[in-house]
């Protein structure tokens, strides 16, 4: 359930828009806001505390010190992930496989180099849960096709390190006009970014 702003009444939760970021891509004490806590790499830590927002819009336009983000970004244990098209391609496989062993309903999805925008109808599973398992099943595909960005870079224990990052950002969708709203803004997405649109 999540409370109205206006009249202050309890309405349920319908979908998710749900952003997960490749490895990099947004970090912890990025300047212009995270959805982190804390910082959990020494070699981020350098570069100050986790920048915790509540911030339910993009940040991506926000002003800020760009010379310092990028330092950070070099100091990252491994290169930040840029997924090509034919990774992008896989990541979607493995978001449907899935979508069809969970009876997850995906409603819209972008799949964009460093990131994918995704609206999710409600299940009995968390929204993180679903971030998590939708991560698993993208992760696994690229292995199978010879596509994971760190195949080269296994732990001792032979694991690949994740292409992806540690937490998810969602929005809550309680109404059918906010889904439509995250729905156009997921399909427009690809385009904005100058890429073709999709139709997973």
């Amino acid at each position: 359930m999540v409370l109205d702003n206006i009249c202050g009444v309890a309405r349920p939760v319908l979908a998710y828009h749900l952003i997960i970021t490749a490895y990099g891509f947004w970090l912890p004490n990025d300047p212009r806001g995270s959805w982190s806590d804390f910082v959990r790499s020494w070699e981020l830590a350098r570069f100050g505390k986790a920048t915790k927002t509540n911030a339910t819009h993009s940040l991506a336009h926000k002003p800020h010190d760009r010379r310092r983000r990028l330092l950070a970004k070099a100091a990252l244990v491994r290169p930040p992930v840029v997924f090509t098209g034919h990774q992008c391609r896989a990541i979607g496989v493995g978001f449907a496989h899935y979508s069809r062993r969970s009876g997850c309903i995906i409603v819209a999805c972008s799949i964009l180099p460093t990131h994918a925008h995704l609206v999710v109808l409600r299940m009995r599973y968390s929204i993180e849960q679903i971030s998590n398992l939708l991560k698993g099943a993208a992760s696994a595909e690229l292995m199978r096709c010879g596509l994971h960005p760190f195949a080269d870079q296994a732990y001792r224990n032979g694991k690949l390190p994740p292409p992806w990052a540690r937490h998810e950002l969602s929005c809550f969708l309680d109404c059918d006009k906010d889904i439509r709203r995250s729905i156009d803004y997921t399909n427009a997405n690809p385009q904005k970014e100058g890429l073709p649109p999709q139709r997973w």
